[in-house]
């Protein structure tokens, strides 16, 4: 094999190793840095809160170009939920830092918001007809590698 192509050979090894590392990089089925919660529909009391650490070191924009902020490796709260009543599921972040949301919803589809929610700088996800399932949950620190004193809300009623 020439110099050349050994190079060329050499690069495309390279280059499928990084994309597969990059493809990998968010793993929802390690277990969650801040629990699990099983909730079926009609569920109180509404909403559900959980004191948490947003943020992490990895850049949540690899996952799409419209995710946002800075997430940790494993979810921060796995959501077993059973849809029904014709609720919506809403998740948001009531934080006094810049904070964003990544939500692998049961279907494998990803959710990112930033700023969506009610209060300028926080983000919310509002999925209007819910699937039953398992949703992973991050939340992120907008702006950079750091951790932040954040809630998630978990409702059927309003968003934070």
């Amino acid at each position: 094999m020439s110099p050349i192509a050994r190079f060329v050979a050499a690069g495309v090894a390279l280059a499928a190793v990084a994309t597969a590392s990059i493809a990998s990089a968010q793993d929802f089925n390690a277990a969650p840095n801040y629990g699990t919660l099983n909730l079926n529909y009609g569920f109180t009391p509404d909403p559900q809160v959980i004191n948490l650490q947003s943020g992490g070191n990895l850049d949540a924009q690899r996952l799409s170009s419209s995710c946002r902020g800075f997430i940790t490796n494993a979810p921060d709260v796995r959501l077993n939920y059973n849809a029904g009543g014709g609720y919506p599921l809403i998740l948001s972040v009531a934080s006094g830092a810049d904070t964003t949301l990544v939500v692998n919803a049961p279907d494998g589809t990803w959710y990112c918001d930033d700023d969506g929610g009610v209060n300028g700088l926080n983000p919310m996800v509002r999925f209007n007809r819910p699937m039953s399932g398992r949703y992973e949950i991050w939340v992120g620190t907008y702006g950079g590698a750091r951790l932040e004193n954040a809630q998630l809300h978990i409702s059927e009623l309003y968003s934070q």
